[in-house]
């Protein structure tokens, strides 16, 4: 048995390393508090919300409603339909409702005035437009055959001639205004039919009241 006085006193030479321990172990759970403190006041934030880009928006102005076009289409049919006992030639088209007029009814051949055969029709058309405020475009067309006359120098003239003794025998006669009434004219270059036959030619010369979609102000 080895006398005391030559035993190494281990107990007290680590007795140090036990206290380090611990202070290291109190470091450690300090730091963990401090980082769980610190995560549970994230969670607690609320997250800015990310900023919002709102896109400039053209105006737009509002376009005709479906029902608009309908009333506008609507009257349209009812005059088609008016007019449709009286044997007239019709088309309904983007324009409006058109109502083609052949020379052979409303004039003699190279002249602008009115037949009095043709009062009658024309007087069924008047009926018709007095009862509705749309505009109405009355449109002279030609042949393509030139003509030159001690009144007319080209067909041009003719067809405008035409289309302006409608207009005021609706206006005077039968009391359509004139502030509802257009004039046109495109001689013989917007042919129904073709040139090279007497019949196409026949079509051609004619005169078109247009009652259009559109309403006088």
């Amino acid at each position: 048995m080895t006398p005391s006085y030559y035993q190494t006193p281990t107990a007290h030479r680590d007795r140090w390393m036990i206290s380090y321990m611990d202070v290291l172990t109190i470091l450690l759970i300090f730091f963990v508090a401090i980082a769980a403190q610190s995560l549970s006041r994230l969670k607690e934030k609320p997250a800015a919300a990310p900023p919002r880009i709102t896109a400039s928006q053209p105006s737009v102005t509002p376009a005709a409603t479906p029902q608009n076009v309908t009333a506008a289409r609507q009257t349209l049919l009812r005059a088609e339909e008016s007019l449709q006992q009286h044997g007239l030639d019709l088309r309904l088209e983007t324009r409006g409702l058109v109502i083609s007029l052949p020379q052979a009814i409303l004039f003699a051949s190279g002249e602008d005035r009115v037949n009095r055969q043709a009062m009658p029709i024309i007087a069924c058309i008047a009926d018709v437009l007095r009862d509705i405020p749309n505009q109405v475009s009355l449109v002279g067309h030609a042949d393509s055959i030139p003509i030159h006359n001690r009144h007319f120098k080209s067909n041009w003239d003719l067809s405008t001639a035409r289309s302006l003794k409608i207009l005021e025998l609706l206006s005077r006669q039968y009391g359509i205004a004139e502030s509802r009434l257009y004039l046109a004219s495109y001689g013989p270059y917007h042919p129904s039919g073709p040139n090279d036959t007497p019949e196409g030619r026949a079509r051609n010369r004619r005169v078109e009241i247009v009652i259009l979609e559109d309403t006088a102000q």
